[in-house]
């Protein structure tokens, strides 16, 4: 049959790159079709980088094309299952340790830096651990290798080389517009250039840019699913000096804590020493805040950011956590014309708008130069303003100098999970051949256990054709 295929994958990100390796390495002659609605790795350029004004390309470089948005990530590889994800759920602990381990040598292989923190430091984190125990906040350790986001680029950037040189087709600035199943069966997709290609098996690894375009297609063709966890909150911007126990001992602390008020979770995540923040956008041009370190010296900064984020899990009958983080940030890009608001924690404390003038009188410069100073309470509900108030004040016992009226607060950082898809252990749903796996269908959260994940896949299918 002509276009025929063993397996599509739809997204190019961690979670289908690792899956066509692993296929490739004990199956070179798998036929295989990547079809990614971005750029190539060595297409994905920034014009914000050089202009430091949003463009507006579509579809945006930083959030789309191989290596999905972890190309232009930190790059950090969290290495214990108790990170990044709900694999340890569905396949265990000690399978997903192994599978960790696994998808880490393959990073080494392809240039990872062999450094790994939070695993020499016993004495320096015992102390982190006991000022967090008194300040109520549970340390996760976890230990962390750190790409870099030039050198995390520069990795995927020989991942695609071999693949393409293993036989992988690959297909760019081309969208997937409807998945074809017949009988509880999945048969093939068709594409945005109305053009149908057919498989057996697909695998879903959208990440969290196709998230609601995932979530569209289950209510459509009735796959199971269930409500995921809606995370929202800001990045925190502080200067190094405040973070430095923290970093040199752990890099990024995985701290989590429980609000006295609401009982809410709320964690920090995805910290960036000596890093920028930046600004990511999706569909619509709908802009959120992120952030990113580089390895070399001279391109870093004098402060950290890092992002809290509050978790919200709704009951019955709220079924729309995309477009209930979607409106938050919305509501932010409303008062700032497309970009991103930035407040200093005494001003938010206050209920006070921060102004230009208090701003530029700060110790801390913002790293994200079109930041708009503003009042995060016009954004965020009540209630996860107190639950960021009563977090920051705990974390200012583990590092003091964290609840100043100095310190930057930027909004809205919103991670899209679709609704959790339900898988099996083979991550196939209840249609028949159709495999949903990485961040995008809420399995995942994170590089590393993306890529376990597509490890995972790929050993399924292996053992099925055998």
């Amino acid at each position: 049959m002509k276009n025929k295929y063993d397996v599509i994958m739809i997204g190019a990100g961690p979670s289908a790159i690792f899956c066509a390796y692993e296929l490739m390495q004990k199956r070179p002659e798998t036929k295989i079709l990547m079809i990614e609605k971005g750029r190539r790795i060595e297409q994905r350029k920034c014009p914000k980088r050089d202009t430091k004004v949003c463009v507006g390309c579509q579809p945006c470089s930083i959030t789309t094309g191989f290596a999905g948005a972890g190309a232009f990530s930190d790059g950090k590889l969290s290495l214990s299952p108790d990170v990044g994800g709900n694999l340890p759920e569905i396949l265990g602990y000690e399978r997903t340790t192994e599978l960790l381990r696994e998808s880490d040598q393959i990073y080494l292989q392809f240039g990872a830096d062999t450094k790994v923190y939070g695993i020499n430091e016993e004495d320096e984190i015992a102390k982190i651990r006991k000022k967090a125990i008194q300040a109520n906040l549970k340390l996760i350790e976890c230990p962390i290798r750190h790409l870099g986001t030039e050198e995390g680029y520069k990795i995927y950037a020989r991942l695609q080389k071999h693949l393409l040189e293993r036989g992988v087709e690959m297909r760019f600035l081309t969208m997937v517009k409807d998945i074809l199943i017949e009988d509880g069966e999945v048969k093939g997709v068709i594409t945005d250039q109305d053009e149908t290609f057919f498989a057996d098996e697909i695998i879903a690894a959208v990440g969290r840019e196709g998230s609601e375009w995932l979530s569209d297609i289950c209510r459509t063709y009735g796959i199971e699913t269930q409500v995921g966890t809606v995370d929202v909150g800001v990045r925190v911007e502080v200067r190094d000096e405040i973070m430095e126990e923290l970093n040199q001992s752990l890099y990024e602390a995985k701290l989590v804590y429980y609000t006295p008020t609401f009982d809410d979770k709320v964690r920090v995540f995805c910290t960036n020493p000596s890093g920028e923040v930046a600004t990511e956008y999706y569909e619509n041009g709908l802009a959120v805040v992120n952030g990113h370190a580089y390895k070399a010296k001279d391109h870093k900064t004098s402060n950290t950011n890092f992002a809290l984020l509050v978790s919200k899990n709704f009951t019955k009958p709220f079924k729309e956590p995309i477009q209930y983080g979607k409106h938050i940030a919305q509501l932010s890009n409303m008062l700032c014309d497309g970009k991103i608001l930035v407040q200093r924690f005494g001003d938010f404390i206050r209920g006070r708008r921060t102004t230009e003038e208090r701003l530029v009188r700060n110790n801390i410069t913002p790293t994200l130069k079109d930041a708009v100073p503003g009042d995060l309470s016009l954004v965020f509900p009540y209630r996860i303003m107190k639950d960021i108030e009563e977090m920051i004040y705990a974390l200012d016992e583990v590092t003091p100098g964290m609840a100043s009226d100095e310190t930057l607060l930027y909004g809205v950082e919103v991670k899209f999970y679709s609704n959790k898809i339900l898988v099996d252990k083979n991550f196939e749903t209840n249609i028949q051949g159709l495999h949903a796996i990485g961040d995008g269908a809420s399995v995942t959260r994170g590089l590393q256990q993306a890529s376990a994940n597509g490890l995972s896949v790929a050993r399924s299918l292996l053992k099925k054709w055998n």
